[in-house]
């Protein structure tokens, strides 16, 4: 099979954690007798610097002639210290998801049990965890009317949904339970919002298609708590922008780091495949970046893609790498690997062990290797 992906590597580690995404897919490709075919483009800080534009239209045009999108991460603490920033980098991402229409971002939230101890939660907490977090990305208060007063002293950010834009992200969360444990938690604010009332309206009559899951309904504060109280409930979550970006980032940490977890942004056109985490430039070209959530990402490419058996190869790798501490710098101070060799381990890891079982004996970690 082949497919076309346009490669977006961004800002600060973004370019160096999604090279190394690329050396899987080709490994990949190499086992598997698939070929990708790479289209750069750029977006953010560095497309501003080249081109005064965050999202130069052709990035867009890549973009939608390709089959999906690898994306590295966005921002430069020139434009996070000036508030006052008129072309920021954040812009040009908001405006490709508008672009594409891709109005859900899909979050796995998963653990390992040998990162537990990195985790704030106690170990006994962290069992079972395996859930989805549906967050609406094309509407609410993200992409509302924006005001402020002439004296500067009042500003107003509108949120606002449609009946439409609720049922679409819906039907897919419903899709997704059904394949899963058959559970779904909308979370809202149902008890203060309008908007929320609606989400909850919405949701329920949607519900009447999917008479195989469960659906339960809990306001978000609520919700915040039980993802650090008890995170083991949940299977499927559905929610709007605002909420679904905090609790994402929220349920984040119970990995134990940051750098480990993918999202995929899915819609009418080409899906988009990110890590989670910042562009964090303090770490930029010094080789120490957490690769794994770009690699997971592309896991996540691999199962759009129908290639089931090569996103679990993936997958395997990283859990391999983790379980035997070929781990960043974020993951232990001490003892620790750098982007490309945790990339190459993982890359190895897929190329020579068709089986999926363990390494025979060795890795091979650029010219040593690991017993």
């Amino acid at each position: 099979m082949e497919k076309k992906i346009a490669v977006i590597f961004g800002d600060g580690i973004g370019p160096e954690v999604t090279k190394q995404s690329i050396k899987v897919l080709n490994a990949v490709g190499h086992r598997f007798g698939h070929v990708f075919h790479y289209t750069e483009a750029i977006m953010g800080a560095d497309a501003i610097d080249k081109t005064g534009n965050p999202l130069p239209d052709e990035t867009i045009t890549t973009c939608l002639n390709s089959d999906a999108i690898l994306f590295g991460a966005i921002g430069h603490p020139k434009y996070d210290n000036d508030p006052t920033a008129k072309i920021r980098p954040e812009q040009g991402l908001l405006k490709l998801r508008k672009e594409l229409q891709l109005f859900a971002n899909i979050r796995p939230i998963t653990t390992y049990h040998a990162l537990h101890h990195l985790s704030p939660l106690k170990s006994k907490q962290l069992k079972n965890i395996d859930f989805v977090i549906f967050r609406e990305l094309t509407g609410g208060i993200y992409f509302g009317k924006k005001e402020l007063s002439v004296d500067q002293t009042k500003a107003t950010d509108e949120c606002s949904y449609s009946r439409y834009e609720i049922e679409r992200i819906a039907h897919l969360a419903f899709k997704y339970a059904q394949k899963r444990k058959r559970k779904l938690t909308l979370v809202d604010k149902a008890n203060v919002l309008e908007t929320s009332r609606l989400w909850r309206k919405v949701v329920q009559e949607t519900a009447i298609q999917y008479s195989d899951v469960t659906v339960d309904y809990m306001f978000v504060d609520n919700a915040a708590m039980q993802i650090i109280l008890h995170p083991a409930q949940f299977d499927v979550i559905v929610t709007e922008n605002l909420f679904g970006d905090i609790l994402s980032d929220e349920a984040s940490v119970l990995s134990g780091s940051l750098g480990l977890l993918p999202s995929a942004s899915v819609g009418n056109t080409t899906a988009l495949f990110e890590p989670i985490h910042g562009s964090y430039p303090q770490a930029a070209g010094k080789d120490i970046a957490n690769p794994l959530g770009s690699i997971l990402s592309a896991a996540m490419m691999l199962d759009h893609f129908q290639m089931t058996e090569e996103a679990t190869a993936v997958r395997e790798a990283v859990s391999w790498t983790l379980e035997h501490g070929f781990v960043s710098k974020d993951i232990d101070a001490i003892n620790n690997y750098a982007t490309t060799a945790i990339g190459d381990l993982i890359t190895d890891h897929i190329e020579r062990h068709a089986d999926g079982d363990r390494l025979h004996g060795h890795a091979s970690l650029n010219q040593s290797t690991i017993i």
